[in-house]
């Protein structure tokens, strides 16, 4: 889905087209019945699953009052009742078991994330995570090391967009991202 389609802030995150179409790729939603987004931002990833698997439960965590105006509205441009946003800071309370969990910013919380995702994914669920930095790639290795998930992979994946520049044309490149995908350990029931 082209990125132009999305209601964008100045200062809001979105997941780009390239970097989304491999997240929903690793995410493997077509068999899915619930999946959660934390840290939704515009909603692209909780909107493009939401409208490829109309029958997928969608929830979509935000903390940003500027983003969750955004995902409202995107929300209801894509006319994607599927979706159920919620307004907090993750990790939430909540007693629900999912397929997948999306994690594209943890604002700070990676570790408490990490062990919350684990707790509500089932087994041989799916967790998928995107990072611009570094340092929380290398810290996201580390807790999953001393996790219980099996299959660990990351793609570092940088695209670039033909833009015209004068009377001719470059690429204009985006920052590289890198996504882990993994699955929690144990048989899916």
């Amino acid at each position: 889905m082209n990125d132009a389609h999305f209601l964008r802030g100045e200062r809001v995150p979105m997941t780009k087209e390239p970097v989304r179409a491999l997240v929903l790729s690793r995410l493997q939603l077509h068999s899915a019945e619930t999946f959660i987004d934390v840290g939704a931002g515009t909603g692209s990833v909780s909107l493009e699953a939401a409208m490829t698997w109309p029958g997928l439960q969608v929830i979509a965590i935000e903390r940003d009052a500027a983003a969750l105006a955004l995902l409202h509205t995107n929300r209801s441009h894509f006319a994607c009742e599927n979706v159920q946003v919620i307004a907090a800071q993750a990790p939430v309370s909540c007693d629900l078991q999912v397929d997948a969990i999306f994690i594209g910013g943890s604002g700070g919380q990676l570790a408490s994330l990490l062990h919350w995702s684990l707790e509500h994914l089932v087994p041989g669920g799916r967790l998928v995570m995107t990072f611009i930095l570094h340092e929380n790639l290398m810290q996201a290795f580390t807790l999953l090391g001393n996790l219980p998930v099996s299959a660990l992979e990351c793609v570092q994946i940088q695209a670039s967009s033909m833009v015209a520049l004068g009377e001719g044309h470059y690429f204009k490149p985006n920052n590289p991202t890198f996504v882990i995908s993994c699955l929690k350990e144990g048989n899916h029931v």
